[in-house]
């Protein structure tokens, strides 16, 4: 079904090591908002869609999350290329650091391990498109703190791109919302079949 391209949507070439930066970034890989969590949902709520539109744009978006996944794993990565014990303990990086190494492990910035209680599938596809605006703005949320946080051009690149999508997605789950709002709300009526009327 998918086809993957070996290379990022976005270019990550981080030359200086930051490890605080990572320790606040892996949030995006495994945090309560992160990408992770995102693609998972939006990939089985996809079964639940009621239009083929609606099931498409789920399908999408779920599948560029993995890509986005793909960026912040690589940019925890970068950012702790090369580090010393030293910057490990003056970054706040050591307690990630004896459970992990410098492995990418999904993790919200605050040390929780990702769980499956960050992925809602209510089975309505009004109520999970609404689930996916209000995660797809609290991802763009979370990208601005990062921004805030960031100083380095070649990590705020990557993040502003990915905070722009965060935007797009927004903007699609509205569009699918108004197309299965519009599906559900068509009356729907049988008419028995006969020799002179077709089957509808």
């Amino acid at each position: 079904m998918w086809m993957y391209d070996k290379k990022l949507e976005y270019p990550i070439k981080i030359k200086n090591p930051d490890p605080r930066m990572a320790k606040l970034i892996i949030t995006q890989y495994g945090g309560p908002d992160g990408e992770l969590g995102a693609s998972l949902r939006y990939l089985s709520q996809r079964f639940s869609m009621v239009t083929p539109e609606a099931k498409a744009i789920l399908n999408d978006i779920g599948t560029e999350e993995l890509a986005h996944l793909e960026m912040i794993g690589t940019m925890v990565r970068q950012l702790t290329r090369g580090i010393s014990t030293k910057e490990i303990e003056e970054s706040g990086f050591a307690a990630y650091y004896v459970d992990h190494d410098t492995a990418v492990y999904p993790v919200s910035a605050s040390g929780t391990p990702f769980t499956a209680a960050y992925i809602q599938s209510k089975g309505d596809p009004i109520t999970d498109l609404y689930e996916n605006m209000a995660a797809e703005q609290k991802a763009r949320s979370t990208y601005e703190y990062l921004l805030d946080l960031a100083d380095d051009p070649d990590v705020i690149g990557p993040l502003r791109f990915l905070r722009e999508r965060e935007i797009v997605h927004f903007q699609r789950f509205g569009e699918a919302l108004r197309i299965v709002q519009d599906f559900l709300a068509e009356k729907r009526y049988s008419f028995p079949c006969d020799k002179t009327e077709p089957c509808r």
